[in-house]
């Protein structure tokens, strides 16, 4: 089964018929959305980035029979030729601060990836998407300062609070994930404009028929 996890880029956005349930983990209860597909809102009950509970997440993901993740993330841009309004395929992650796991009662050592399959599906399902970059991810949930962004530029293309480390509890458990990321801002520092959660939103609205059309192609698809 396709997984999907979605956040505020899906927010605005009209998705399958679904039924929600609510699965209990090792790690804690999830809300998820099960049909043809599993759809899990990662801001479930307003929780922002830096409380989400991943490993109950993707977990009830795991537990409800998915065996694909496609998420999806609002990011900001590091880089100037990445302009707002473009679509990543991240194909490798880098977070300096504090990342989730399952194993926390014993060693386990898992190899980090976003799954090469998958990205290249994608590709071919959005041919517009720049394909390739790294995928930066903050702790939140406030936004990044000019002098973190300087510093994390030349670590990756895009910053976000959320892929890492729903891509890591999926390679613990062993599920193939990839991202589509879209780019809603400059970070702070390389814009004219003040950041706000606002203009992001405002954003999503904007882009509502063209993540129910990726969407539709990914269910089709994948």
């Amino acid at each position: 089964m396709l997984g999907i996890v979605g956040g505020t880029s899906l927010l605005y956005a009209d998705l399958p018929e679904l039924e929600k349930k609510t699965i209990a983990t090792p790690f804690g209860p999830s809300e998820i959305y099960l049909g043809e597909i599993a759809l899990l809102m990662r801001h479930q009950y307003r929780t922002p980035p830096h409380k989400i509970n991943y490993a109950a997440c993707i977990s009830a993901m795991a537990l409800s029979g998915v065996d694909r993740i496609i998420a999806f993330g609002s990011t900001g841009s590091l880089k100037a030729e990445i302009q707002p309004g473009t679509i990543v395929l991240p194909d490798d992650y880098f977070s300096p601060y504090s990342i989730p796991t399952i194993h926390n009662n014993a060693i386990g050592h898992v190899a980090p990836s976003i799954d090469k399959e998958l990205i290249k599906k994608l590709s071919e399902i959005i041919p517009e998407a720049k394909t390739g970059g790294t995928y930066v991810q903050t702790a939140g949930p406030r936004f990044e300062t000019s002098a973190e962004i300087d510093f994390l530029k030349n670590a990756g293309d895009i910053v976000g609070m959320t892929v890492a480390s729903e891509a890591t509890i999926a390679n613990e458990l062993g599920i193939p994930f990839a991202a589509i990321c879209s780019v809603d801002n400059y970070c702070n520092g390389l814009c004219k404009d003040e950041l706000s959660y606002e203009a992001i939103l405002e954003k999503s609205k904007a882009n509502k028929e063209k993540i129910e059309d990726i969407i539709s192609e990914v269910i089709s698809k994948i």
